[in-house]
Order: C-alpha cells, then structure tokens, then sequence
C-alpha cells in the first residue's frame, strides 16, 4: 500500500487534524516499514531511528513462531513509542535480530521497555536473553537484561515483561543527526534513471560515510522529487556534497537538477544547484559531480576547480594494465572521494608501459593537495602495474605550481609487498615512512554458512581523521580462499596516521554466490602506536539474516598495549659486477644505543637481490635510539648463492626544526593570525617537523663462500662513525679427549661483549679438514664491529648429524687488536642424550689463573658450574598444541625469548617433559 495520507476529523472539538504520509507500506517498497510514526501537518519525515537488538537465550526450546512487540518508555516514563511489532525476525535460539524502528519522539535515555508477544502459534513461549536499544541521535546504547522465559507454561507465566537497563552496560556512541534530503531530477528527456545514488556530504568538522540510496520505488524518475531521510554525524557548515552512481551504461545516464538538505530539529537548510549530466555520453561523460553548498548560511559557495592529473607508468617490462584504476586527492580542505580514471584526454590505450595518461578530475577546491591514494580492483590477468609518478596541477595554473607524487612501485598481488592501493606523498627520500601499517586480522564466525565469496571492506575513524574505504583483497598470510567458517584472515593496509582508533565499519560488497557473512570479531595491531584494539561483532552481514545490513559499525571493546615498533626504510644495493645477485635468504640486524632489532629478514613478494638493483624493504622494528652498527648477510641457500653488496642505507623519521614553506593559499590567514601571535621571521621562520634521518653504510665486498674471506656475514658501521672499527677475533675450539667426544654438527657461536654482540655465526671455514674431532683445537676468525670488554659467548650445534653429540672441553677467544686473550672452559656434553640433554650453552669468561688451577685441582669445575649458573636462569616452557585433526608437528620447534635486557637466542626443543 502506498499511502497519501490520513485526515482525521475531532467532531467535538471541531477540529482536523492531516497526517501527510506519501510512503510505502510494504515489506519490499522503500524501507521496508508496515509500521510508520506520523507528525500533524508534518510536510517531511521527522522520526527518529533507534537501532533494537534482541537476543534469544541459549536454553532449549527458545526460539519463539509468535509476533514480539516492544515499547519503549522515555526518560520519567512522560512518553512513549507505544507498542511497535518487530516485524521479519526469526527469533531462534542463540540468535540476534535486529530491527531499525523509526518514532517521531525522542526516547533516549529509555527507562525502561516493555517486550512481549501475543502467544500465538505452535511453540509459542520466548526465551528472551536481553534487550539492546541505540539511538544514533543521542549517540546511547542501552542493554536491558531478561534472561527469562516468556512463556504460559514456564516460570511465573507472563508473556509480557517490564526491563529495566543494566547502567554499567551503556555505551556512548557518536551521535548522528536526522537530515531530509530532497532529490530533484530534471523534467527533461531521458533525465531519469534506474541506478542506485550515492552520495557523501563535508562540512568544516569532517565528512560523512558514503552512503547509497537504495532505487528499489522506482525513485530519480524524470521531473520527479524524491524525499529520504538520512542521519549525519555533526560536520558543522555543510560545505560540499558528492553524488555519484556506478552504472556506466547507456540507460543510467541522469540529470540532477538540484539537492536540498535540511536538518530535522533546527531547520537550518543548504542548497546544492546541479543542473547537469551524471552520464558516459553527456556533458564530460563522467557519473560523478560534486556540488558547493550555498543558502542563507553560506556567504560564498567554495569554487568547483578541475584538477589535471598526469599518470605515468613505469618503463619496465610487464608494467602496463587493463585494471581499471581509481584515485583520490587529499588536500587541506578535504578530498575528492575515489575516481575511477575512464576518460583519458591523451591516449586511446591507458597505462600503457612508458604512457603519461592525462585526466581531469572536477571537484570543488580542496586546497594544497597533500596525498593521493591511487590503485586498481585487481582484476584480469596480467592486472600488475608499475607506477612511476603522478603529477597534479590545477588547469589553467602555471607547470611551476604542480604536485609530483613519485611511486615508482608495483601495485601487483605478486611483487613487492602484494599491495594494489597505494598513498603516495610528494616526497621521493624516504617516501614509505610517512605512512603506518594497520594490521587488521577478521575472523569469521564459526557457524553454518557463515563464509563469504563477497569482498570486504573496511573504514577506520581516528581522532586525527579517518581512511578511505579499503578494500581487503591481498591477505598477509595467504590464506588464499578468504572468509572461511572459523577463520582469521590478516591483513595489512598502509594510510596516514590516523591516532588512537575509536570506531571502525566494516563490511562486503554482497557480489559472489554466497555473500552472506557472519563476522566473529575483528583485531587491529598499529605497531608503531603499540596498541591493539578488539572489535567484537559477532553478527550476520547478510541482506536475509538480521536486520539486513551488509556493513556495520563497531566499537572497540578493549585497547591492549604491545610493544610499540617504529618504521625503518632499509635500502640495499645490488653490485654491478658478474654473478652479483643470490637467491639466499637476506637477514639484518640493526644495534643502537638503545639495544638491538631482532634479526629481520629482507623478502618481498617480487625476485631480490638482482644484480645492479637498488632495493627498498619497509620494516617496523624496535627503536635502538642512535644506530652504531648493521650485521647484514645471508645463508647460503639455493644456486650460486654468492651475494656482492655494494650498500646498505637506513633511514628514519625524526622531528627536526625546519623552514616554514611559504603556503600561497594561506595569505589571508597567515595576515590574521600576525595579530594574535608575535611575527615570525620575514622568510616564514622554522617549525618542528618530521624529516627522514639517513645512516650510510659502504660495504662494496663479496657475502660467498668462495670469495675473499668465505664469510656470509658481514658488519658494517655508518660512514660518519669513525670511533667504531671492524675488528678480528680468533676462536679457538677444544674439543675433549673422551670417547665420542667430537660432532659432525653444524657449529654456532655468539660472542657478546659490552658493546652488543656478533650474532650467531656458522663456524665453518676451519683450519683443520675435519672440525671438531675428538681432542683436537680449531681456530675461526670471526670479523665484527669493535664489542668491547667480552662477557660471555653462547654456543650451539644443530644436532642434524648422525655423530652430533658433543663434549666441548673449551673455547679460547684472542683479541688480535688489544691482543687479549679471554677463557670460557665449559667441560660438558652438548648432546640430547648426555648430561642435562641441551645442544647449547652459555660460557663466562675466567682469568688464566682459574684455568691453571683447574688443571691441578679437582674443585675448578664445581666452582666455574656454580659461576656459570649464578649468571644464568632457568625458563620452563610449557607449549600446548591445539586439539584439532593434524594438529601436531614431527618438524624441530624453536623459542627466541625477547626481554628488556636481550633475548636467548635461538633454542631448539629437543626434550619434552610430561607434567
């Protein structure tokens, strides 16, 4: 039924009252409402829009065929929704249904509500676990427990009960204001269209969500007004309006002629003229515009400016595609939204390899331009694309005054870091620092059905601005099929800093033969803020589960410290000599004043270390303060592993004093602000800003074991450091004399001192054929950055070996420099079988005078276990594997043990104890 409206004649009184309505009453029209509040005289939509969540217990024989009715009580019980049957629920056991109900009162704070049902059809009693109500104008959640049967037959018998709200359970939500929106579509020709609309509103506070305008009641006809109700969060003086549809067919063309908004409760109203083509073959062929507010309480509307942007693409093979690509300005004054770049002005065939694109993207001023987000959908083979630079300029302005922003990246699932959405800065040094990693892990609910084809997406808001929707389609664990019952799916997105996390949206487009989604929770990591952030949700996202909705905002539950990492660039060149690149696995490892970075291992998705190739890996890590030395090498695997590294640079974002630029657009602001503050210098003065900081280390030397040296590892100090020298220390390995006592194992040693240490090393090039046999002495040279004062040394074997046990008798280290010699007697098995069963041990350094006694005396080793032990403790580890089918491993499992002092190094678990 579609509704007029309602006259009603008060006899008595003499008076009528008209209840103007014009909506459907229709499950499938509209909103789908059968149920609607009417105002007097009310020439637009005034209600009011509380979220309703019911929950039905978990106890058998919950799940209710009766119809549920709620009412809702405001503050001091004056008013009320009156009873409002939740229509389309299912009401089972475990469940959430979720209603949007629409009153013209403002409720909220409820002090109570009443839910019941009217007992009829078979199993008719209702167990109701709780009542959740929000209302997006006031921005309150309010839970209001039950945890009772509803039932003739159960407990006390009622079937109608009065909840009141558990206090400590109510939340404060961002409050959303109600808006009527008019549509107004020309009275031309072929003005009229099937498509849906979206559109999206800024105001000087921020910017709205996207939202879409379902055209499901044959709206957007031709000379026709179409009138919704909308909710916005507080954006202040509305500013500008996008509206956009995405069919670009030759039957969705539309002419806007105009778009009004009205705020409900303070009336206050902004105008945005259009009177243009959203069409691919009128006016610019383009299905977006954006529109400047104007009305009584805008002095001047902002200017619409066309933006020309020039698209480069990289030169190397493979790089053209035939993904369609999309972009987004940011600039001071907000952002162009996302454009899919179709209509390019130079070139028939775009994002070729070599090709400059020229496009014009139309938009209402967004001031100096500070980012741009460019990408592409992933999709058709060979979508791979390598993007040099985009370069943008206002049309009409001077080439002096545009904005480069360099790339010169893959955007490819299969190189470089896999990522096919990038936010570029017009920055070339260090340009991936200015951006942080968002590791988001989704998991999806462990019930039937509850997996997705459709692809998800997801929003962040922070107190420092909010992303763009992004799009998760390259996981980090490589999962492959993603959103799978139980699963958790990684991934991570690169954006600005957006500060501390207060809500997120997430949600699917509903695309693929099983888009329906039940989303269990969703974690966020930001490493370099140290937190991590949980979302539960535990609904469906499905048009025919709940309340419909295929996207959701959601709350953090709790913000967890972790470790707080910082970003690192590392850039590592290449030789240009014969047979220079490797295939092996490359690992650094960065020590500071303030300690050491684990060691980090340097890989992406494309092939590494090529010859004369300059490469960028982005790392977070912790941060050591001032870097003093890298230990850079790699361990020796697959053919012709032999690696020559020509340099290796870091860098790293620091604040520093710099010259103010000088902001053309900001004269008039800058002229109003020399009066409150004292004037800066005439060249604009210095202010604190982040700059990159650079450590160079040369190395220009063969990492082969038949080159120079044999030696896979290398240290290297920063070229500005000239106290801290490369030096050389001889390792002289005793083997023992008893029975068995030498290993055909691979041997590892670790020497520590007070200046950091040398990493585990290989101790492969001896100078003996044979290493390690019984009663014999092998010497190493291990090459590293000056360590000080040695304090002691950890060495393990690998136990792969057949012959693996080991009785090592000693290790003397001689410090060719200060031509020292430091003792580390050890007298015990490193065998899984001997002794304690451990392949590794942690030596101290004794004076010669203890080693001599040792020698005479039979109470030396008692003394020097109980030194060893005094500087050692004891960690139990106990590791559970999971109960699942195939849940165990036969592979050797390894602990590193991190802590604020150091970390144990790499130990191998050979023993298990049963507890």
């Amino acid at each position: 039924m579609n509704s007029e409206g309602v006259v009603l004649d008060d006899m008595g009184n003499k008076v009528v009252y008209e209840f103007p309505i014009e909506r459907w009453f229709a499950l499938d029209e509209d909103d789908g409402k059968i149920q609607r509040d009417c105002l007097v005289g009310g020439n637009q939509p005034t209600g009011i829009v509380y979220n309703v969540q019911i929950v039905t217990g978990n106890i058998r024989g919950a799940g209710t065929n009766s119809k549920i009715h709620i009412v809702m009580h405001g503050t001091k019980g004056l008013k009320n929704s009156g009873k409002v049957f939740l229509e389309g629920g299912k009401f089972e056991r475990s469940l959430t249904d979720i209603f949007n109900v629409e009153i013209a009162a403002l409720l909220s704070p409820l002090s109570r509500v009443t839910i019941g049902h009217d007992n009829d059809g078979v199993n008719a009693g209702w167990y109701c676990e709780k009542v959740v109500v929000y209302c997006s104008f006031t921005g309150i959640e309010q839970t209001f427990p039950c945890g009772k049967w509803l039932d003739e037959k159960e407990g006390d018998g009622l079937i109608e009960r009065e909840l009141y709200e558990m206090v400590s359970l109510r939340h404060r939500r961002q409050k959303k204001h109600p808006w009527s929106l008019w549509i107004w579509t020309s009275d031309l020709p072929g003005a009229g269209t099937d498509a849906d609309i979206s559109f999206q509103v800024y105001g000087d506070k921020g910017k709205s969500d996207e939202m879409r305008l379902d055209n499901k009641s044959d709206n957007f006809e031709q000379g026709q007004t179409d009138k919704f109700m909308v909710e916005l969060p507080d954006l202040g003086k509305l500013t500008k309006l996008r509206i956009w549809h995405e069919k670009r067919n030759p039957f969705a063309g539309w002419h806007l002629s105009k778009v009004t908004l009205k705020k409900t409760l303070t009336k206050e109203k902004y105008n945005f003229p259009c009177e243009r083509w959203l069409d691919i073959n009128e006016d610019d062929n383009e299905v977006v515009r954006e529109l400047p507010a104007s009305g009584d309480l805008i002095d001047e509307p902002l200017p619409v400016i066309k933006y020309r942007l020039t698209v480069c693409t990289g030169n190397v093979g493979g790089s053209g595609t035939d993904a369609s690509i999309f972009i987004n300005l940011i600039g001071d004054l907000g952002d162009t939204g996302e454009r899919q770049l179709v209509n390019c002005k130079n070139n028939v065939n775009k994002f070729e390899k070599g090709n400059m694109d020229e496009f014009i993207i139309e938009a209402v001023n967004i001031g100096q331009i500070r980012r741009c987000r460019i990408g592409h959908d992933g999709k058709g083979g060979g979508c791979g694309w390598f993007l040099d630079k985009v370069v943008v300029r206002e049309e009409g302005k001077a080439e002096a005054n545009a904005v480069e922003f360099p790339c010169n990246r893959w955007l490819d699932r299969n190189e470089d870091d896999g990522q096919i959405v990038r936010e570029l800065v017009p920055f070339s040094d260090g340009q991936r620092l200015y951006n942080i990693s968002y590791q988001i892990a989704v998991k999806t609910g462990d019930i039937p059905g509850g997996s997705s084809d459709s692809n998800v997406f997801v929003k962040l808001y922070g107190e420092k601005g909010d992303t763009d929707k992004m799009m998760l389609v390259v996981s980090t664990n490589n999962l492959g099929n993603y959103f799978e019952t139980g699963r958790v799916d990684i991934f991570t997105v690169e954006t600005f800093d957006i500060g501390q996390i207060n809500r997120l949206m997430i949600g699917h487009t509903n695309k693929g033969m099983r888009a329906g989604w039940f989303l269990d929770s969703v974690q966020i990591m930001v490493p370099v803020h140290g937190n991590k952030y949980m979302f539960p949700s535990h609904r469906w996202l499905c048009k025919d589960e709940a309340d419909g909705k295929t996207e959701v905002e959601i709350y953090p539950s709790e913000i967890l410290d972790m470790e707080q990492l910082m970003n690192y660039e590392i850039v590592v060149v290449t030789g240009d000599v014969m047979f220079a690149g490797t295939n092996a696995k490359v690992f650094i490892q960065i020590y500071g004043e303030k300690g050491k970075t684990e060691v980090l291992r340097l890989e992406s998705r494309s092939n590494n270390f090529e010859r004369n190739t300059t490469e960028i890996f982005k790392m977070e890590a912790k941060d050591v303060g001032k870097i003093f030395k890298i230990r850079i090498g790699h361990d020796g695997s697959g053919i012709g592993s032999g690696w020559f590294l020509e340099t290796v640079d870091i860098k790293h974002l620091i604040l520093a004093l710099v010259p103010k630029e000088k902001k053309k657009e900001n004269k008039k602001k800058k002229k109003k602000k020399k009066k409150d503050e004292d004037d800066d210098d005439e060249d604009g003065g210095e202010e604190m800003q982040e700059v990159v900081y650079t450590y160079h280390f040369p190395c220009s030397r063969w990492l082969s074991g038949g080159e120079e040296d044999g030696e896979l590892v290398v240290e290297l100090v920063p070229e500005e450091a000239e106290d801290l020298e490369v030096f050389t220390y001889e390792v002289c390995v005793f083997t023992g004399k008893m029975l068995g006592a030498g290993t055909d194992a691979n041997v590892f040693i670790n020497i520590y001192g007070e200046n950091g240490d040398t990493g585990e090393r290989l101790l492969s090039n001896s100078d003996n054929i044979n290493k390690f046999e019984r009663g014999q002495e092998d010497v190493f040279i291990v090459t590293a950055v000056d360590l000080g004062t040695l304090k002691k040394l950890r060495i393990r074997h690998d136990n792969t070996k057949p012959y693996s046990s080991w009785y090592l008798d000693r290790v003397e280290i001689v410090d060719t420099k200060e031509d020292v010699t430091y003792y580390f007697p050890c007298n015990r098995w490193l065998a899984v079988e001997e002794d304690d069963g451990q392949v590794a041990r942690e030596l101290v350094p004794v004076d010669e005078a203890f080693m001599r006694q040792d020698e005479d005396e039979e109470g030396g080793s008692t003394t020097l276990g109980l030194e060893q032990k005094s500087m050692s403790t004891t960690y139990t580890l106990k590791i559970k594997t999971g109960e699942k089918k195939y849940a165990g491993t036969d592979a050797n499992v390894f602990a590193i043990l991190f802590g604020e002092k150091d970390d144990t190094g790499e130990k191998s678990h050979h023993y298990v104890y049963s507890y």
